[in-house]
């Protein structure tokens, strides 16, 4: 269920934007457990002339970059998954997107439960749900 919110530079490609999606996606489930059929990715796209890293613009620099932000729920992966998860990201972006400036960033929000949902659902409402049909 988490939602993943992805920016790279370049212009808008569908057949890219499903790349990134599905290699992200296929990520998650791998590295920190998440049901793909429930996971929401979003693609956007900025002008490299418009991302700078180190004071300069990416265009300048000949480089791609992307920032890609997860949110999940607090406490349900470890920081050896969190770790290899960001390893693997970064991995995949460079082989999407050929040279990524380092300046590329992965960030993970761990949230409570309480405040997390979808489908009108917290995901302490499903856990506990979940709970109750097992007793």
């Amino acid at each position: 269920m988490p939602i993943i919110n992805i920016s790279v530079t370049g212009q808008p490609e569908p057949e890219l934007s499903a790349k990134v999606a599905a290699k992200v996606s296929d990520l998650t489930q791998s590295h920190l457990r998440k049901d793909p059929s429930v996971t929401a990715v979003v693609v956007s796209y900025v002008d490299p002339r418009h991302w700078f890293a180190g004071g300069k613009s990416l265009a300048s620099q000949q480089a791609s970059s992307f920032w890609l932000d997860i949110k999940v729920v607090d406490g349900t992966n470890t920081k050896q998954e969190l770790g290899a998860y960001i390893e693997a990201i970064f991995a995949s972006f460079e082989d999407i997107l050929g040279t990524v400036h380092p300046e590329s960033y992965v960030l993970v929000h761990e949230v409570p439960a309480a405040a997390y949902g979808y489908g009108g659902k917290t995901q302490e409402f499903r856990y506990i749900s979940g709970r109750l049909a097992v007793t």
